[in-house]
């Protein structure tokens, strides 16, 4: 080589070196830690040391030492590159009492008996939670919804920009306080999952007694109820978290971030914003929300979004570790990303703990009858792997008949075929369907096909092999104590015959979890409807009357006519089906209970919606057929008003329906409450008579309530007035 060529070599070697040095220097100039807490990238604190705005971290200085935060003023706890998530502190949502001194009448020492008549001030103090993301979600698998204290509820709706939900649970205890630490099941503390892909939230607590107060149940004698969104792992639920709580501000939540929005595949299309830079990364879509996450391949570590440097995916040197990968006999060898285990002489095999180890090495056999054993042994081989496989498969298919069976009869398969013979007529009404004709229905349960989901199962949308189309319920029934129940349930609900009652077609009870069939109504529920602005004008007041008293019917059938009395126990707008006429169908009968001709009422464990729970049941758990009565007292009110059932945002006298129209139509308001499609003017009387309809349908006491039957017959005696 002439001296020009070995110049212009040294030239471009230079070149690469001080590149190199540059971008070790940029990335060492970057500030890692504030405080305590490591902050690695793509996030960063300065300009020019996160990868893009939402990787900002604002580090505050006025702390000592200093606290990071995430969009200003969210603290960070830790950052893990590897997982993909952002532990970030997280408000608790408070709801306490105190008595005031101050206005508080003479009620006697403390020595004399109590004084009924005594009157003192009770002051509540609410503090409610609120969180907003700009970038990242919150992580519905590492954290839970939970509620702490004694009859109290936690609930939270989506905040403002954010995709649209409401959730929550209540938790309830006595005044013995009789919860279980460690316990988070509903008694003195609750817990359930934070809908997918939230971004932000408005938390809030209520009571459910607070008018016993003061002496009342309310929080078991405590002072507070308390709710927040907290990292599952973190948190472990004690008895003194009914007073320590109250002096606690925060609890960790779990964030999942992810670069950009693009799949892998996408984003390895432009290479200069492509993140993943190391030489030893790989790129994996994000389940938990849109984009991509980096990670070091196997046999090396460090932060994949670095190209070089220390702080990139560097070999891991496996024989410099606690774990000793090699046979005692073998050497260690570290390679690029990998390592080998070398046998000593007259020792044979890969020397690795995980593999064949060192043998010693037979000598004095000839290589002719090493390869005679060599195929001997492989022929061998083949041979068993061969018979192995058949085996296999065939004791697998084996186990799976047997499996089928096991839960056919676990379920009441057995059961359900002899009551089915017995029922004249129910043969050619319900169908016992295989698992194999529901899985191709539903294309295996794919996501797509998801109609919807509640307390009570998942309902997917299916096509049958004759083109039927069919809505299939994944159930939520798993105790064994329920099955015979749950096979009487399905007995009934095939021979109610109710133009307005959603038919079940049959069921397959070879699954772990029982699946119904139901026929396939196309139109949404009378929810959507009324609470869709784009769609709640459709429904006039004559369609709203309509549809009232196809639904009062449909539950009176239920009561009076069917062959053993059914309560729903779930009455609400989101278990009402609209065809395309707008035809009421009662469905979701996944909480319905049968009454035998000899009971006026059933004990049970309390179920419902918060706003349309009875509250006569919830205070005794009695369940009677005016429990329903009033749950469709609350789904006039809905028609009437257009308002939801329960709303934070509304004033705290509005935010209960039922009990705020019944304050107004006592206060003869009710033009005012009105919703604006359904009023215009002329039909005035008639829209007051079903008011007074659903004002005695809300009694508190359900003696002083009207039968389904009575109701069903006043609005039907009003549409054909109105005809």
């Amino acid at each position: 080589m002439d001296m020009a060529g070995k110049l212009l070599q040294q030239l471009l070697l230079g070149v690469i070196i001080l590149a190199a040095t540059a971008v070790s220097i940029a990335n060492s100039t970057c500030d890692r830690e504030c405080g305590n807490i490591k902050i690695p990238y793509p996030f960063g604190t300065s300009e020019g040391c996160y990868l893009d705005k939402p990787f900002l971290i604002t580090c505050n200085h006025t702390f000592d030492p200093p606290k990071p935060f995430l969009d200003h003023d969210i603290p960070v706890e830790n950052i893990s590159v590897p997982n993909g998530e952002l532990r970030v502190s997280n408000p608790v949502a408070h709801l306490c009492r105190e008595f005031n001194k101050a206005h508080q009448s003479p009620c006697g020492k403390p020595q004399d008996p109590v004084n009924f008549n005594c009157i003192s001030r009770v002051d509540y103090t609410r503090i409610s939670a609120l969180l907003n993301l700009s970038s990242f979600r919150i992580s519905e698998t590492r954290n839970k919804i939970t509620s702490v204290g004694c009859n109290v509820y936690t609930y939270i709706q989506g905040s403002e920009g954010q995709k649209g939900f409401t959730t929550g649970c209540l938790s309830l205890c006595d005044e013995n306080l009789n919860v279980v630490s460690g316990s988070c099941s509903g008694i003195g503390c609750c817990q359930t999952s934070i809908p997918e892909g939230a971004m932000g939230y408005i938390l809030n607590v209520g009571s459910l007694n607070n008018d016993t107060l003061p002496g009342g149940k309310e929080f078991g004698g405590q002072s507070c109820g308390y709710g927040f969104i907290v990292d599952e792992q973190a948190y472990n639920f004690s008895s003194l978290d009914f007073v320590n709580l109250k002096n606690r501000s925060s609890v960790p939540l779990v964030l999942d971030w992810a670069i950009g929005n693009k799949t892998c595949k996408d984003a390895k299309k432009n290479k200069e914003s492509y993140a993943c830079k190391a030489n030893h990364s790989y790129c994996y879509n994000s389940t938990s929300s849109p984009g991509y996450r980096c990670n070091c391949s196997e046999g090396y570590q460090g932060n994949p979004y670095f190209s070089d440097g220390p702080e990139s995916c560097q070999d891991i040197d496996e024989c410099m570790g606690l774990r000793k990968p090699c046979n005692a006999n073998a050497t260690c060898t570290n390679t690029d990303g990998n390592y080998t285990c070398t046998c000593p002489k007259g020792y044979e095999g890969d020397g690795r703990k995980d593999g064949t180890d060192c043998r010693p090495i037979v000598l004095g056999q000839s290589n002719n009858k090493i390869i005679s054993i060599a195929l001997g042994v492989s022929i061998s081989l083949l041979v068993l792997l061969v018979g192995t496989s058949w085996v296999y498969w065939g004791l697998k298919k084996r186990k799976l008949v047997k499996l089928k069976e096991q839960w056919f009869k676990q379920n009441g398969g057995l059961m359900l075929q002899q009551r089915l013979h017995n029922c004249t007529g129910s043969m050619d009404t319900a169908k016992i369907y295989s698992v194999e004709e529901l899985k191709k229905a539903t294309d295996n349960y794919d996501k797509s096909k998801i109609l919807g989901q509640g307390g009570y199962g998942t309902v997917y949308k299916g096509v049958l092999p004759n083109n039927k189309v069919v809505a299939i319920k994944k159930s939520k029934i798993s105790d064994q104590s329920q099955i015979e129940q749950f096979i009487n349930e399905v007995i009934v609900l095939t021979q109610i015959n109710h133009q307005n009652v959603v038919k079940l077609l049959g069921c397959c009870l070879e699954t772990e979890i029982p699946l119904l069939v139901y026929e396939f109504i196309s139109n949404g529920t009378l929810y959507d409807y009324i609470h869709d602005t784009s769609r709640s004008f459709l429904l006039s007041w004559d369609k709203r009357l309509k549809i009232a008293t196809e639904t009062a019917g449909a539950l009176a059938y239920l009561h009076c006519e069917a062959s053993m009395p059914i309560i729903h126990r779930d009455v609400k707008t989101a278990n009402i089906l609209l065809d395309d006429n707008h035809t009421a169908k009662v469905s979701d009968f996944g909480a319905s209970r049968l009454i035998p001709l000899d009971q006026a009422h059933l004990t049970t464990l309390v179920q419902g919606t918060h706003g349309y729970l009875d509250p006569e049941y919830y205070r005794t758990s009695h369940l009677t057929e005016k429990s329903d009565v009033y749950s469709f007292g609350v789904v006039l009110a809905e028609l009437l008003t257009g308002k939801k059932v329960i709303c934070f945002l509304r004033p705290e006298s509005e935010r209960n329906l039922a009990t705020y129209f019944v304050s107004m139509v006592e206060q003869d308001r009710l033009l005012e409450i009105l919703d604006d499609h359904i009023y215009d003017g002329s039909n005035a009387e008639e829209l007051k008579k079903v008011a007074d309809v659903v004002k005695r349908s809300l009694s508190v006491k359900g003696d002083d309530r009207p039968t389904m039957k009575e109701v069903a017959v006043e609005l039907d005696g009003l549409r054909i007035k109105e005809r």
